[in-house]
């Protein structure tokens, strides 16, 4: 089968491009996975603070590792309702107490709230009330940048840091692997849009 110049030139650009994006796209999905993770170190502050969200538990088991290591002395736990008639809080810190982890260094802060802007609203009032001014944001890593941005447009004057919670089910370099990493990137980005957007 003969072919003319130009579509000659068309395929070899194609297959140039196809053979590049066959490379390449791997660091493309993973640099979209790490967009979303814009965590710091932790810092000494007054309080951390446990996002609500994780069904697993690894934002309060590593909110009670910075107590461990003398970053804060105290950790208030956000517990929308709805958990069958139970706060997420009702049942984070039970779970993390069973881990070893002194009970009176969690607060549980039931609330209700449905999107992490009414969260992070009700959250800063609540720390403005308890007079903090510095504190860590806990959750998880996939979630760190949104996060971040949200409570930074709210909690003018208060000092933070966000710290990521590594989540089994979300890794940013690799997180197209797995169905749960599917669902996790897909889910992030629509809610990071929308918070873009002021949805």
């Amino acid at each position: 089968m003969h072919f003319s110049k130009p579509v000659r030139t068309g395929l070899a650009v194609g297959g140039a491009l196809a053979a590049v994006l066959a490379i390449t796209y791997p660091i493309s999905l993973g640099a979209l996975g790490e967009f979303l993770v814009k965590a710091e170190q932790p810092a000494r502050a007054d309080i951390a603070v446990v996002l609500a969200g994780d069904y697993s538990g690894n934002r309060i088991t590593k909110a009670g590792e910075l107590v461990r290591q003398g970053y804060v002395s105290k950790v208030l736990v956000s517990g929308p309702k709805g958990f069958y008639g139970y706060a997420e809080s009702d049942l984070a810190v039970p779970f993390v107490v069973k881990k070893a982890y002194p009970a009176e260094w969690f607060i549980p802060f039931p609330l209700d709230a449905d999107s992490t802007r009414e969260e992070a609203e009700i959250i800063v009032g609540e720390l403005r009330r308890r007079n903090v001014h510095t504190f860590l944001i806990v959750t998880s890593d996939y979630h760190s940048r949104r996060a971040g941005s949200i409570f930074r447009n709210l909690a003018g004057g208060l000092e933070f840091r966000v710290v990521a919670a590594p989540d089994k089910s979300f890794r940013a370099e690799e997180w197209w692997k797995t169905r749960p990493g599917q669902k996790q990137f897909a889910l992030e980005w629509m809610k990071t849009i929308a918070t873009w957007i002021g949805l």
